[in-house]
């Protein structure tokens, strides 16, 4: 049985946080951080103890401060609670506006460049990922194409490089494809078996999936494209901050940003930075004139 939908199971984490817990989860936190380098300091609080009440219930524990004794002393335990605290949600061609807005809206800009590097923050398993390639290969840009793709954890990336996904999925993979513009049949990108499809070698090849922490590291490269979506919905607002500052200085002049639904730039430092390509489906361009103005003062 599925521990979150288990009648025994008081899931505390929509109850209200004492001082004590509060003080309990800070001290876990910063254990983890401390001891194995992984930082949640800065995450969302509810989403986080919801994450660490499941974790409890599950090794049969009682309290905050005795999952943080297991922690720090079963490496196999925190192992289990990173897979815990890592959002894997993620499907091809997810919010198909999205994708039909980028095709309509950034591709003409894309086209007009020698080259493309896109990232794709927190890409989970990888299917947004692959479905960027579709996209581009669609509009003739895939072969001038480098994509990477990085999550925090190591063990979806393994999963995500195989470019296999459950074949139950493609009936709404496929839905969505079609919503999102698409303009061939979506079958002629993979091969199947019993279990899975195998997303076609001339896809996967253009992707580059490495673990990369949003919150710890710093960028890697400069980018026509970053796609950040539904990723700061877990952070707290000075979280989202420093991300948002590491998203702006990786985008090449002009580069483009896209985030989630549930996302957004107002009120944000950087907000005034950008300039909306499509407000409602949360696609922006760094502006130049930021930069002009940063260049004379």
């Amino acid at each position: 049985m599925n521990i979150l939908h288990d009648p025994l199971f008081v899931d505390r984490g929509n109850e209200e946080c004492s001082d004590l817990e509060k003080i309990e989860i800070e001290l876990l936190l910063d254990g983890i951080y401390r001891y194995y380098g992984f930082d949640y300091r800065n995450y969302n609080l509810s989403s986080i103890r919801r994450r660490l009440w499941h974790r409890i219930k599950i090794e049969q524990l009682t309290t905050v401060t005795e999952l943080l004794n297991k922690v720090l002393h079963d490496p196999k335990v925190m192992e289990k609670l990173l897979a815990d605290f890592s959002i894997n949600v993620t499907e091809m061609f997810r919010d198909p506006s999205f994708f039909k807005a980028f095709r309509q809206k950034i591709v003409p800009y894309l086209k007009m460049l020698p080259s493309i590097r896109i990232w794709h923050a927190g890409c989970s398993s990888g299917e947004e990922a692959y479905s960027m390639a579709i996209l581009l290969y669609e509009e003739g840009l895939l072969h001038k194409t480098r994509i990477y793709a990085t999550d925090m954890n190591d063990n979806i990336i393994n999963i995500a490089k195989k470019g296999r996904i459950p074949i139950q999925r493609m009936k709404a993979y496929t839905s969505n494809y079609v919503a999102a513009g698409g303009i061939r049949e979506f079958s002629e990108y993979y091969t199947a078996d019993l279990q899975d499809v195998i997303l076609n070698e001339d896809i996967i090849k253009h992707i580059t999936f490495a673990q990369h922490n949003l919150v710890s590291d710093s960028s890697f490269n400069e980018f026509h494209v970053v796609i950040c979506r539904n990723v700061m919905i877990y952070f707290d607002r000075g979280l989202q901050e420093r991300v948002h500052q590491l998203i702006y200085e990786s985008l090449a002049l002009n580069g483009f940003l896209g985030i989630g639904s549930r996302e957004s730039l107002t009120y944000t430092k950087i907000e005034h930075l950008y300039k909306a390509v499509d407000k409602t489906e949360k696609l922006y361009q760094k502006t130049i004139q930021h930069i002009e103005k940063c260049n004379k003062a």
